[in-house]
């Protein structure tokens, strides 16, 4: 495992934060710098950074996590969906610094095992806070759940109704429906989901089971280009409570799931999406029926906050399939690292010079390359890099989502560790939460060795007791 460090930054690079007249915490920014995103491209930051590494020999690849940018998409969700409710999806990326941070901001947590279950509830939630999204739940994680009352879970079909009657009869259940993921990078709607036509009969179980269904959940699909499917599927949503009221039952929530964007820059903003949202809700969902609206984002709280930088291992001349030249670069991570989304999710990820290149430099055709032996760690088949040295520092933008989550140890290579950057007025911001306590005790916990960044000539210690 990579050495973990958190980098305490200062103004002219990030977030100011102050307190409103109202004491809730109201985040500002400045010089269209809203995270800490800004500072990793910053050329003085990230040059200082790597000069510190290069000091100590330290060329192992690592990701630098913004903590910044994750408390300004916090800020983003609130002001703009203030009625939803977000579970952060713990499997898109299980970083226990982020879900402490995350939990004492008052996101909840939206979990498919044990594991993630333990995790959040590490990371300072109650059981309340916690949904079980899975709908085909193994008996020992039913147990756990049960052990230590998550008792809020999804299923979509007839099977899952019966296990559950044994072994958590008074669970509260959120039917999932399956709905048109038609507009999504990677559909949900084959594995997940209890068609229209089956929820009447599933109501019908239930009922009879004398189980309590008290809501409603959907997924449009993982990187949702389409914000017309939430309105889409709200509608349908609606169509299940007035079923369910048929049958005598109240419905009072409903779990309007994934598949936000999470990249800066997206081609379509992340308002976009709250607007149709928000709309739909009010057509069938107004606050005047007291529904409970939660959302499972993932990828859109994790996805901009990491970047990965990896070191130029090696490089060779070679000629590619057309017999063109061909510099082949060899970095330190690869697709059985945090790239594997190369492979499964067929995600691109575009790659950035950081070394100073010679003069005259020109671009020239290139390949990337992971460090194991297998021939499919190829990171890019094709692209146009100045000319680098072994040695050299390549950075990876739009690396927080199902990278560390899903990376191996194959050959023999640790899992890339992490690097927390912090502002200070962040921090003094975390320290007036009620949750600063926990939160203290994270960020100086072991394996976070540095809390002060000597490239930006901070001397004195800022973790203090009070």
């Amino acid at each position: 495992m990579g050495q973990f460090r958190l980098f305490v930054i200062f103004p002219e690079q990030t977030l100011y934060l102050r307190k409103a007249v109202s004491k809730q915490f109201r985040i500002d920014t400045e010089q269209n710098s809203p995270s800490m995103a800004a500072a990793i491209r910053n050329e003085a930051l990230i040059k200082s950074m790597l000069h510190e590494l290069e000091l100590k020999d330290e060329l192992e690849p690592f990701f630098v996590a913004d903590i910044g940018d994750v408390v300004l998409k916090w800020k983003e969700w609130t002001e703009a969906m203030p009625r939803v409710e977000p579970f952060y999806a713990v499997k898109c990326n299980p970083d226990r610094v982020l879900l402490r941070v995350m939990a004492s901001l008052g996101v909840n947590f939206d979990c498919s095992s044990k594991r993630e279950m333990e995790l959040a509830l590490e990371a300072g939630v109650s059981p309340r806070r916690i949904l079980y999204a899975n709908t085909c739940k193994g008996p020992a994680h039913l147990a756990y759940a049960q052990s230590v009352g998550v008792d809020l879970m999804t299923f979509d079909n007839e099977e899952e109704l019966h296990k559950i009657k044994r072994r958590f009869p008074t669970a509260k259940l959120v039917i999932r429906l399956k709905v048109d993921d038609s507009g999504a990078i990677l559909k949900l709607s084959l594995k997940f989901g209890a068609e229209m036509a089956e929820v009447p009969h599933l109501l019908d179980v239930a009922k009879k089971l004398h189980l309590n269904v008290v809501g409603v959940s959907f997924h449009v699909g993982c990187n949702c280009q389409d914000p017309l499917a939430f309105a889409k599927a709200i509608k349908c949503a609606k169509d299940v409570f007035d079923l369910a009221k048929q049958r005598g039952s109240h419905m009072n929530l409903l779990d309007i799931g994934g598949g936000f964007p999470g990249h800066r820059g997206h081609v379509i903003a992340f308002q976009a999406f709250a607007s149709a949202i928000n709309g739909s809700l009010n057509d069938f969902f107004p606050p005047d029926t007291g529904v409970r609206i939660i959302a499972e984002p993932g990828r859109y709280f994790m996805t901009s906050a990491f970047t990965l930088l990896t070191n130029i291992i090696g490089k060779r001349e070679a000629l590619d399939e057309n017999k063109c030249k061909n510099t082949m670069y060899f970095i330190n991570e690869g697709v059985y690292g945090s790239f594997n989304n190369l492979i499964y999710h067929n995600t691109k990820f575009v790659p950035t010079a950081l070394n100073e290149p010679s003069k005259n430099c020109r671009m020239e055709p290139s390949s990337i390359w992971g460090p194991t032996c297998d021939s499919v760690d190829r990171v890019w088949a094709k692209c146009l890099l100045p000319r680098m040295r072994v040695g050299d520092w390549l950075a990876f933008e739009n690396m927080g989502s199902y990278t560390l989550a899903c990376a191996s140890n194959f050959n023999g290579f640790d899992i890339t560790g992490v690097k927390y950057l912090l502002s200070q007025p962040l921090l003094k911001f975390f320290q007036n939460l009620p949750a600063w306590p926990a939160l203290q005790t994270t960020f100086a916990a072991e394996h976070i060795v540095d809390v002060k960044a000597s490239y930006l000539s901070y001397k004195a210690p800022i973790l203090k007791n009070g």
